[in-house]
């Protein structure tokens, strides 16, 4: 098995945060851990396996090798790095990052749990702000749904430019949700244009429901990470940051193993930043509303399967010698 130095081995977390379980959630955390799955075990599990089929393709596209050296950004619970060292075995070096301390914590568990955690190497950074990571130490950089929420993506593939070695692959798959964003405008614009003259009952709750979860207006959706950039603008970053080599495609989004409960859609999310369904209704809709709103839509939502959100998967090279 290929060990970490005694240096790079070391968990670069707070010291002042426990050390266990009992290491605060946060709405990283909560939400992959908890939100995501809706608090059913039977969904979290098919859903962990649709995610690990994205994670191989982000995989396929590293194009990994044995004694190599892999830094996941936003590793959450350690999914890509973790399948990583299952495909190449114990030559592999890993080097997860994340904002949450407390993913860290459970990601670093797992490993131990699994006898890799000498393997790895877990460093509490952002995306923009990889100064724990020598330059030019690594020959693959991964992420899966992270980039999205950074605010700066240029900084960050920049970053992921520095620390790469000439020849170096970086391979990423992010969720665009500007269609998301633009049909909830597209609803407000309708609605003001009804103001008024009485619209129908459902549009107004539909509305409330998106606006809780998406911008709502150009202004708000260009000011938001997650909304503010297309899918031809990860390649322009890459470019920007001198990457070559770059692909980018979209495959046509997965369908789901099984419809969807009533109770798991209402009580998941589509991102962290996001309320759930049952939290917005809540504190949003009157009881007369919300028993309207589940009746009109509960009937059609559980006798389909429901797609999953597309990813916009990338590939690039650091130039160089290979």
């Amino acid at each position: 098995m290929r060990r970490l130095t005694s240096n790079q081995a070391r968990t670069q977390l707070p010291e002042n945060l426990p050390n266990g379980a009992s290491a605060a959630l946060d709405i990283w955390s909560d939400w992959l851990l908890n939100v995501r799955g809706a608090g059913d075990a039977s969904y979290a599990a098919s859903l962990q396996t649709t995610v690990a089929a994205y994670a191989d393709i982000v995989l396929d596209g590293a194009r990994l090798a044995a004694g190599e050296t892999l830094l996941d950004i936003g590793a959450g619970d350690g999914l890509i790095g973790f399948r990583a060292i299952a495909r190449i075995g114990p030559s592999l070096a890993v080097i997860l990052t994340d904002i949450s301390a407390h993913l860290l914590r459970h990601a670093r568990r797992i490993a131990e749990a699994t006898g890799i955690a000498g393997q790895c190497r877990f460093v509490l950074a952002e995306a923009t702000n990889l100064a724990a990571i020598e330059s030019g130490s690594v020959d693959a950089v991964t992420s899966r749904s992270a980039l999205a929420f950074v605010a700066d993506k240029p900084a960050a593939f920049r970053e992921f430019f520095r620390i790469l070695k000439p020849g170096g692959r970086l391979s990423i798959a992010e969720p665009i949700f500007q269609d998301e964003a633009l049909q909830t405008i597209a609803l407000k614009i309708t609605l003001d244009a009804r103001r008024g003259d009485n619209p129908e009952k459902f549009l107004p709750l539909l509305y409330r429901w998106k606006a809780a979860q998406f911008p709502d207006t150009e202004a708000k959706m260009a000011a938001n990470p997650l909304t503010n950039y297309a899918a031809e603008d990860l390649r322009a970053f890459a470019e920007a940051a001198a990457f070559g080599a770059i692909t980018l495609h979209t495959p046509s989004p997965l369908t789901a193993a099984n419809p969807v409960t009533w109770e798991i859609f209402a009580n998941r999310s589509p991102h962290p930043m996001a309320p759930t369904l049952n939290t917005i209704m809540q504190s949003e809709f009157s009881e007369e509303e919300r028993e309207y709103f589940e009746a009109t839509i509960r009937g059609a939502l559980e006798s389909t399967t429901p797609t999953l959100a597309p990813l916009t998967y990338l590939t690039a090279e650091k130039p160089g010698a290979w």
